[in-house]
């Protein structure tokens, strides 16, 4: 065998092992690739859509919870506000029938000076048991008569100017409560109406 014969043979013994480097052979592997790469792809997106239904699922769960929260604190406020206010007409109702008792008697025609008295005791008592009833529930009068004046407790509507002779100035000349108009309340720490006055100074 001479040199270029096996210089024939080596190239065609080379043909077989040159053969993985085939451009055919690289075409028909990289569809397998593809299609193995979009296969992925797809579970990728199947995953990412399946969390998505998750949490709007879980969006919506929430929602419908708060919701309920709300619904069911409003209705246990409206219930509180209810018992609250039907302790309240329960505990006024002996003054409701206080004052029908009064009415009836209230025909002063004819009436003498004693059942005048009478009646005027009895609206007296009226009054006496709606104001107890009222502090029982935390309601308090603003204490003014004689008192220094305090722009916080009291509205100062009239003045008048104090005598030497009179005590009604303050040792540090502040002015002096002489008169209650009407009445001032507070419930608890609220100041619910000043209590309107005329002071002297």
């Amino acid at each position: 065998m001479t040199g270029g014969d096996k210089t024939e043979e080596g190239a065609q013994a080379g043909v077989p092992s040159n053969s993985a480097a085939d451009p055919t052979t690289d075409v028909l592997a990289e569809p397998q690739d593809g299609e193995g790469s979009g296969e992925e792809v797809a579970s990728d997106l199947e995953q990412l859509f399946a969390e998505r239904d998750d949490y709007l699922d879980q969006l919506r769960r929430a929602q419908a919870d708060f919701e309920n929260y709300r619904k069911r604190v409003a209705r246990e406020q409206a219930a509180l506000v209810g018992r609250a206010t039907e302790a309240l007409v329960e505990k006024l109702l002996p003054v409701l029938d206080a004052f029908e008792l009064a009415l009836l008697n209230a025909d002063t025609a004819g009436a003498t000076n004693g059942d005048v008295a009478n009646l005027q005791k009895g609206v007296e008592l009226v009054y006496a048991e709606l104001l107890g009833t009222l502090e029982q529930l935390g309601l308090e009068r603003i204490a003014a008569q004689g008192a220094v004046f305090d722009p916080m407790l009291h509205e100062a509507v009239m003045q008048v100017e104090a005598s030497a002779d009179d005590q009604t100035l303050s040792e540090s000349g502040e002015p002096i409560v002489v008169d209650v108009l009407r009445t001032g309340y507070r419930f608890g720490s609220k100041l619910l109406r000043a209590a309107m006055v005329k002071v002297a100074k």
